[in-house]
């Protein structure tokens, strides 16, 4: 069994989830990104279910919020009640691609050609 030494995700309930997830779809990447969401980018390591010595991996990536990661930790869930190669490891990394302080108005545009 996987044991994830982190925090654990802040949605406590199946009905917040479901409201996160709706509210979630309706924001374009840019806003989400200026609410604090970066590119969390995990690399899954799992038996093959038919090798069981064998290690393969999966890469995953979305926005998500650090340090609680409840989109990781959703899909940790999904991977092990779906899936049947059981994990081995997870490693992941974190990137605010953009911050509210690196957002600026522009005043004039210019065209090239």
């Amino acid at each position: 069994m996987l044991k994830i030494n982190f925090f654990t995700a802040s949605w406590e309930n199946k009905k917040s989830k479901e409201v996160q997830q709706e509210f979630l779809k309706e924001m374009t990447e840019t806003e989400m990104m200026l609410k604090g969401y970066g590119l969390t980018t995990a690399e899954f390591f799992y038996h093959m279910p038919d090798y069981a010595h064998v290690l393969n991996s999966f890469i995953w990536q979305d926005y998500d919020v650090a340090p609680d990661h409840p989109r990781l930790f959703e899909f940790v869930e999904f991977w092990q009640s779906e899936i049947e190669g059981p994990l081995h490891s997870v490693q992941f990394t974190h990137r605010k691609l953009i911050a509210p302080g690196e957002w600026r108005r522009v005043v004039g545009e210019f065209t090239l050609h």
